[in-house]
């Protein structure tokens, strides 16, 4: 039963009295359309973020792998930490390194 009119911002509805009318500015109806406005592109970056994230989750590596199980691409020579002490404790360093 409420009767808008955009023209002259007002909304008219019948009361238990008389007719109810509720009234607003242009400034105020700017404001609002404003928000609403930097309401619906937050919305929308966030739905953007969360696909971003599904495809980024797809595309993560494998959990369970083991950090020190990666293969170098390049040759290496191992290298002994002590090599007066007797044990298996070896760096790996490129062969490919520069002298500078």
């Amino acid at each position: 039963m409420a009767v808008p009119n955009y023209t002259y911002l007002k909304l008219k509805m019948p009361g238990p009295n008389d007719v109810i009318i509720v009234e607003s500015t242009y400034e105020h109806a700017y404001d609002c359309d404003v928000e609403c406005i930097e309401y619906t592109e937050a919305i929308v970056e966030v739905e953007t973020l969360i696909i971003n994230l599904d495809r980024l989750g797809s595309e993560a590596p494998d959990s369970k792998r083991r950090a020190g199980t990666f293969e170098p691409t390049e040759a290496v020579k191992l290298v002994l930490v002590n090599p007066t002490y007797p044990d298996d404790r070896a760096l790996r360093i490129s062969t490919t390194l520069d002298i500078k």
